[in-house]
């Protein structure tokens, strides 16, 4: 589904991306973590097309999307969240879900449609509720690949709860979609597939979440 080769990125002379490739297929559930600093954002940006490499290609489903837009991107199934939630003055919820394709998918996410369909999204929504409706959205468009950075920014442990069990629905949900999220959080490392670690810019251990998973406990010891 995803293939990236030699990946590289500077800014002010500084690589922030150096030179990393790795392959993704369908149906994957990959949590990229690391030290801050160590490029996963700006690799989340890459891939959705909102920064661009110096070096590299980025292919997808067979195709070099590497100079494409983030709309060309978007139409091709790409979806992306970013830290801090989008808001849309005067667009309900519901328009929102509605335009995603599915507007009854709130209570997957622990949401009661009768007290938030009706709502604006704006700063009368806490992040924990923002952040939730964006999964919703995500587990709505049922996009190709879902990338999320960040996602547990800025929100209460109870949100982060709701948010890590939303995680695991919408792993549930995937069949051929994947998805790839920024995190340094245990409880979503220990729901992924495969993990991959930045550091410096460089692609540290990368493979299956049951062998790389133990290593990034035991140096938390």
């Amino acid at each position: 589904m995803l293939k990236i080769n030699n990946l590289t990125y500077v800014i002010e002379g500084r690589k922030i991306l150096d030179n990393i490739s790795f392959d993704l297929n369908p149906g994957s559930f990959l949590v990229i973590t690391g030290p801050n600093g160590s490029g996963k954002s700006t690799l989340a940006q890459i891939l959705m097309g909102i920064k661009k490499p110096n070096a590299g290609q980025i292919i997808f489903d067979g195709k070099n999307i590497t100079d494409f837009s983030v709309t060309e991107r978007a139409k091709l199934g790409l979806a992306f969240a970013f830290q801090q939630p989008v808001k849309f003055k005067g667009l309900t919820v519901e328009e929102l879900l509605e335009i995603a394709g599915n507007a009854k998918i709130l209570p997957k996410v622990g949401l009661d449609p009768e007290k938030y369909l009706s709502r604006e999204l704006n700063s009368t929504l806490s992040g924990g509720e923002l952040k939730r409706i964006e999964i919703a959205t995500a587990l709505a468009r049922k996009a190709k690949l879902t990338i999320f950075d960040e996602p547990e920014a800025g929100i209460d442990l109870w949100s982060f709860e709701k948010l890590t069990e939303a995680f695991s629905e919408l792993k549930k949900q995937q069949k051929n979609g994947s998805v790839i999220i920024i995190s340094h959080q245990e409880r979503i490392l220990k729901i992924a597939d495969q993990i991959m670690i930045l550091e410096k810019g460089k692609i540290k251990p990368f493979g299956v979440a049951a062998e790389i998973l133990p290593e990034i406990l035991g140096g938390k010891k």
